[in-house]
């Protein structure tokens, strides 16, 4: 459903630009002088839920063009939760949910070095500009113990998703619920790998010193080891089996901020 999504918003973006690229060129004299841009975001992508992330890009003109088009430096910095396709929530009877099987969360942070090249300039307010985006750089990979409520009688607490055999503790504790998303943090592990994006970058807005706008692309990623999200628990089998070290996925930002 969230790829479908994708799909149908960069139709009807698409849809949008060709109707504007007739009177839009990437002529300076007409366009955008603006030497940089600086913008704040949030993601999703087909490895996450509808709020995947959140983003902060800045943009910087450079000297010279590419092939006629004005050409920027292109920093970005972005903080995900990618998912394992199997994820699940299961519900529970007190109406409190968790993900079944699920033993750690994957958090990354990507910094990102790359070009923009403006494809089509605005020549108004109300018209639409459209970039092309390579950038690449390292991901650091926060793997972070995923955390359940337990309890036995009037006593709970919190444990990692490791000491949970099905829905109950070696104790006898049952599963209540998911615990804190901020919890375990202090026993989280780090893998680092890199990634490469291609994406277009749409700018909607309608007001020369502010912009707000779509990035929409697909991103490649890869660590030096299978990254375990949802372990292979069954009998003699590599825990690592069904989890990935190379991850690709479409996304979309939606993304505002300022020029000068």
């Amino acid at each position: 459903m969230r790829t479908l999504s994708i799909i149908l918003i960069l139709a009807l973006t698409s849809s949008l630009v060709s109707g504007q690229t007739s009177r839009n060129t990437p002529s300076e004299d007409q366009g955008d002088n603006y030497q940089t841009i600086t913008t704040f975001g949030i993601t999703t992508n087909t490895n996450s839920g509808i709020l995947g992330g959140v983003s902060f890009r800045q943009s910087r003109r450079l000297p010279g063009e590419f092939f006629g088009m004005p050409q920027y430096r292109y920093l970005s910095v972005e903080v995900v939760n990618v998912k394992h396709p199997k994820e699940l929530a299961a519900s529970l009877t007190a109406g409190s949910r968790y993900i079944q099987g699920k033993e750690n969360y994957l958090f990354v942070i990507r910094p990102q070095y790359g070009r923009e090249v403006k494809l089509f300039q605005r020549d108004e307010d109300d018209g639409i500009s459209v970039s092309g985006i390579l950038a690449a750089g390292p991901s650091l990979g926060i793997i972070k113990p995923y955390y359940l409520d337990v309890a036995f009688g009037n006593s709970s607490r919190s444990v990692p998703a490791s000491q949970v055999n099905g829905t109950s503790t070696a104790t006898g504790e049952i599963v209540t619920g998911a615990g804190s998303i901020f919890q375990g943090f202090g026993q989280s592990k780090l893998s680092v790998g890199l990634n490469l994006k291609a994406a277009l970058s749409f700018e909607l807005s309608a007001f020369r010193t502010n912009t707000t706008g779509i990035e929409i692309g697909f991103l490649t990623e890869i660590f030096p080891q299978r990254i375990i999200i949802i372990p292979n628990t069954n009998p003699g089998a590599n825990r690592a089996d069904g989890n990935r070290n190379f991850f690709t996925s479409g996304y979309l930002t939606l993304f505002f901020g300022s020029k000068k």
